[in-house]
């Protein structure tokens, strides 16, 4: 895993508190979030996971892959859960200009306005930088527009393929506090752990108590 923990450490969270790191709170809440889909097959297959705990998640989607899935993103949409810009293309803020970057996030918004009544589109304002990579003028512009930058409390690093299925559940578990926001991925890459970790990370906090609620 590097040098990128686990758990976002607190210095980091005070050193850019415009982002949204996790979501305190007393009632036992837990935000479940998935990156870079949606993809076939395999976002369905947490659609349905989630929908059997009664769990609804936030979904930082890929604008190409709307495109490419149109039917995969409206599943997401009727069952409940709420989406998040993740950039047209899924790019790395650090290596990419400022003007080209909030154009590429403008062009994954445009695909959300085709695909979803403009009432409702007017509303989806979360955005996550891919690979959390963003520079501070990237930040402060998209802040500017309107945009809640949301980042995470819990990597399950369920994308290392040299993390075992057992270990990136232990990420979870062991980490995870009322008010965390949780990093999975629907993406073809992060399957195999993913698809072990997360029906027994639902078990595990349901079993306690918590309920999982989707970001807005």
């Amino acid at each position: 895993m590097g040098l990128v923990p686990v758990k976002t450490p607190k210095f980091l969270k005070r050193l850019f508190p415009n982002y949204i790191w996790d979501l305190p709170n007393e009632d036992k809440v837990l935000y479940l979030t998935f990156d870079d889909g949606p993809t076939p097959e395999i976002t369905h297959w947490v659609l349905n996971i989630l929908n059997s705990y009664n769990a609804k998640a936030t979904f930082f989607c890929i604008g190409a892959n709307i495109d490419k899935h149109p039917d995969i993103f409206q599943s997401i949409l009727k069952e409940g859960h709420s989406i998040g810009n993740h950039t047209y293309n899924h790019l790395k803020g650090w290596k990419t200009e400022k003007e080209a970057y909030l154009k590429n996030v403008s062009a994954c918004d445009e695909v959300f306005k085709s695909q979803i009544a403009t009432t409702e589109s007017s509303s989806i304002n979360l955005f996550r930088p891919p690979y959390g990579k963003i520079t501070n003028k990237q930040g402060k512009a998209l802040i500017k527009q309107g945009y809640k930058i949301i980042m995470w409390d819990i990597l399950s690093f369920d994308w290392d393929t040299n993390l075992s299925e057992a270990a990136c559940l232990k990420n979870v578990i062991n980490k995870s506090k009322s008010g965390s926001i949780i990093v999975f991925h629907d993406s073809k890459k992060s399957s195999k752990n993913m698809m072990y970790a997360l029906p027994k990370v639902l078990e595990h906090f349901s079993g306690q108590g918590y309920t999982f609620k989707a970001i807005y």
